[in-house]
């Protein structure tokens, strides 16, 4: 099993693309607060998000209240536009935590120093008017390759 971690997402749409994801793909979605949406039982169904309730879902209320639960398991991927290493070069472990920012601002300056090494990027060309992909593309993207890396059995 694999770890989706989303660091204060902004956008309910990605977010419940996301979860539709790790609902498919056996992952475990991890949310770190504050969140820009409602995700109560009562907004999940006003939504009409029916597969919900299959998901293996963690929320916590910040990036401390994560660590605490969270450490001596996989390895910490962070998937950020500033790093030097493809996601194609990580080497990727069942039970690893691929981590992914908000959308307007990605993961925190303080994060990507402490986890450097572990820091992975999605190759884009460079152009200003679109700095990066959808949230959503970004984690089906990087998710698969350590799906395929791992072997985890889907079908």
């Amino acid at each position: 099993m694999l770890n989706i971690v989303l660091y204060e997402p902004e956008i309910p749409g990605n977010t419940g693309s996301i979860a539709r994801t790790c609902a498919v793909t056996g992952s475990r979605l991890h949310l770190i607060e504050p969140l820009s949406f409602d995700i109560s039982e009562s907004a999940v169904k006003r939504a009409g998000l029916d597969y919900w309730r299959l998901l293996d879902l963690n929320v916590y209320s910040d990036w401390g209240a994560f660590l605490s639960r969270n450490t001596g398991g996989g390895k910490f991927w962070l998937a950020t536009t500033k790093a030097k290493r493809l996601y194609t070069d990580a080497n990727y472990s069942r039970g690893d935590y691929l981590i992914f920012g908000k959308e307007t601002a990605g993961l925190p300056e303080t994060l990507l120093a402490e986890y450097g090494e572990n820091c992975v990027k999605i190759p884009m060309l460079d152009v200003p008017e679109a700095r990066s992909l959808n949230l959503s593309n970004s984690v089906s993207i990087v998710l698969y390759e350590a799906i395929r890396q791992t072997g985890i059995r889907l079908a």
